[in-house]
């Protein structure tokens, strides 16, 4: 019986041992909701393996609701916050600014990888862009939509926030000369921006 035993740990352990183990990155995080930022307006890190182990460290950082389902497809995450996916609208995912083509459980995260979550109506093209906002001097701005591929295009219709304030990009670029608040870009029909100081 002791040796029974002991083959049945032995073949355990090497069944383990084939086991990938997903190594845990630092990489910045923020969930867009349907209508306002639900948590990581300035992309903060978390310590993740995959889109999904990010969306739940960003859950418990910042206390909001979250729910997967599995499926004969995998898992996937059907509400965050009051909104549960329904038709052709839910919650999607982009690594570094590209829909994965797997689920949020399937992509290894690396060092200094930003996860986007957000909340996307899809039509005949796909989602909507997500709009990225980079700083490129003291006091100056950058944003521009990027696709599901990562293309990157200034949309019509830009403006930046800023200080209770709306201005019109229509060039996706602004230069302030005083001191000012947290800036942020939106456009009709994109995910809402980043924000920076």
């Amino acid at each position: 019986m002791l040796r029974r035993s002991l083959v049945l740990v032995a073949a355990l352990a090497a069944a383990l041992a084939l086991v990938p183990f997903a190594a845990a990155a630092l990489a910045h995080v923020r969930v867009e909701g349907k209508t306002v930022t639900i948590f990581g307006s300035n992309d903060p890190t978390v310590v993740a393996a995959t889109p999904l182990d990010a969306l739940e460290a960003a859950a418990r950082a910042g206390e909001f609701y979250v729910h997967v389902t599995s499926s004969s497809f995998g898992n996937y995450v059907d509400q965050i916050g009051f909104y549960p996916g329904a038709g052709d609208a839910g919650w999607v995912f982009k690594v570094n600014g590209v829909s994965p083509p797997v689920g949020a459980d399937q992509v290894q995260l690396k060092d200094g990888d930003t996860v986007e979550w957000y909340w996307a109506a899809f039509g005949p093209s796909g989602g909507p862009p997500t709009l990225v906002l980079k700083r490129t001097a003291p006091g100056c701005y950058a944003a521009t939509g990027q696709d599901d591929q990562g293309v990157q295009k200034v949309p019509s219709g830009l403006v930046y926030h800023v200080d209770g304030r709306m201005i019109s990009a229509p060039a996706g670029h602004i230069c302030f000369k005083s001191a000012h608040g947290l800036v942020w870009a939106a456009a009709p029909g994109a995910v809402r921006s980043n924000r920076l100081p």
